[in-house]
């Protein structure tokens, strides 16, 4: 039987791997973040808006708590809160693989 801790081994060697990819055929980039604004903090507080009347009324779903961290992520522009926000976000995006890895596992 797979564990939780092995599904998340599994899921994150995964990541790896595609950042290994990613490196491999991009090379090493260090871009501008381009977050922050007054336009993305209205996305970020819409999205958690619908995010909070989904899970009242009783429809909550994994996509409704990622759009949230990720654009909870793009309205911010001071680095450390960008840097905790997006680990948010994947963290999210690990859990909702692992629910993924768990249906397809019945």
């Amino acid at each position: 039987m797979t564990t939780h801790h092995d599904r998340q081994a599994r899921i994150l060697a995964d990541v790896k791997a595609e950042r290994d990819a990613q490196d491999a055929r991009f090379g090493i980039q260090d871009l501008p973040d381009g977050t922050g604004g007054l336009a993305t903090v209205d996305v970020a507080d819409q999205y958690r808006e619908d995010c909070d009347r989904a899970f009242a009324a009783g429809r909550g779903t994994y996509r409704h708590v990622f759009l949230e961290e990720v654009f909870e992520a793009m309205a911010e522009s001071d680095s450390a809160k960008l840097r905790a926000e997006l680990i948010q976000a994947i963290a999210v995006g690990v859990k909702w693989v692992e629910g993924i890895d768990r249906r397809e596992s019945r």
